[in-house]
C-alpha cells in the first residue's frame, strides 16, 4: 500500500476582530503563544482567551482609524530550531496583508513565542511596530549566535514581562532589549513587578500599555506619559520602567 503524502499545511490569519473598517489603514497580527518544539497542528482550543481579549481591545481602539486585527493560526504549535516555523508565519502573515489591504502599517503583537516570532519578524518592510508580551527567548550560548535585533531598526518595539515569570525568563528579554536599544532608540521595556508569565494580575495595566503603544505607533496618537519617558531615557532605566497599577485606568 502506497505511503500517504503528508499534507502541505498553511498559515492563515483569522477573522477580523470585531467589524472590518470600511477602509483599513493599519493592522494589527495577534501572534499567539507555542512550544519550542512540537510538529503537531496548533489547536483552537490552547488559545488563551487573553489573546482575543486584547485583540478585540484593541480593534475597538483603533476602529475610528481604519484598525483591523487578525490573530495569525500557525502550521505548527513548534518554534522547531532553526526552522523557525512560528517567525515564518509571522513574515507570511505580514505578506498577506499586504496583499489584502495594500500598502498599510502593521503592528506584530506576540505574547511568549509568539513575542520571539514578532521580535524575528519585525524586519517586515510593512512592520512599523512591535510588541512582545513575556517573550519566550532561548538562554544565551556561546557557541551560537544571539537572538536577532537588526531587523527592529526603525521599528519602535515595546517589550512587557514579570518580574516573577518562572516559564521565560525575564533578564533574557532586558538583554536582548538592551542590545536592541543601542542600534534603535525606539526601543523601550516595562517591567511587572511580582507577576508571573500569565500576567494575570495586571491584564488589564497590560492591555493598556499595549493599546498606548500600538495606537501611538499606527495612527500617531499622543503617547502615555510613561511610554514617551520610556523611550527617552537612557538604559536600563528606559528598560526596567515599571508598569504602575491602574495604568490606563484614567487619562494620562
Amino acid at each position: 500500500m502506497a505511503q500517504q503524502a503528508t499534507p502541505v499545511r498553511s498559515a492563515r490569519l483569522g477573522r477580523t476582530l470585531g467589524p472590518e473598517p470600511a477602509a483599513v489603514s493599519g493592522v494589527v497580527l495577534l501572534l499567539p503563544s507555542g512550544d519550542e518544539t512540537s510538529l503537531r497542528r496548533p489547536s483552537a482550543m490552547r488559545l488563551p482567551s487573553a489573546v482575543r481579549s486584547l485583540g478585540r481591545r484593541l480593534a475597538r481602539a483603533g476602529r475610528s482609524d481604519g484598525l483591523a486585527a487578525h490573530l495569525v493560526h500557525y502550521r505548527y504549535r513548534g518554534w522547531n530550531g532553526s526552522e523557525a516555523h512560528l517567525a515564518q508565519d509571522a513574515n507570511w502573515a505580514a505578506d498577506e496583508v499586504v496583499r489584502r489591504y495594500g500598502d498599510v502599517s502593521v503592528a506584530l503583537v506576540g505574547v511568549g513565542m509568539g513575542g520571539r516570532a514578532a521580535l524575528h519578524a519585525g524586519g517586515h518592510e510593512a512592520v512599523n511596530s512591535v510588541v512582545a508580551i513575556a517573550p519566550w527567548l532561548p538562554e544565551e550560548d556561546m557557541a551560537a549566535s544571539p537572538e536577532p535585533v537588526k531587523q527592529l531598526v526603525g521599528r519602535r518595539v515595546l517589550v512587557v514581562h514579570g518580574t516573577n515569570d518562572r516559564r521565560t525568563d525575564p533578564e533574557l528579554s532586558f538583554r536582548l532589549a538592551s542590545r536592541a536599544k543601542k542600534a534603535n532608540r525606539d526601543v523601550c521595556r516595562f517591567e511587572v513587578h511580582s507577576d508571573g508569565h500569565g500576567l494575570h494580575q495586571y491584564r488589564s495595566e497590560v492591555q493598556a500599555l499595549t493599546e498606548d503603544f500600538v495606537m501611538g505607533a499606527l495612527f500617531g496618537r499622543a503617547l502615555s506619559r510613561p511610554v514617551q519617558d520610556a523611550l527617552a531615557a537612557p538604559p536600563p532605566l528606559g528598560l526596567r520602567m515599571p508598569l504602575a497599577s491602574g495604568f490606563g485606568g484614567r487619562r494620562r
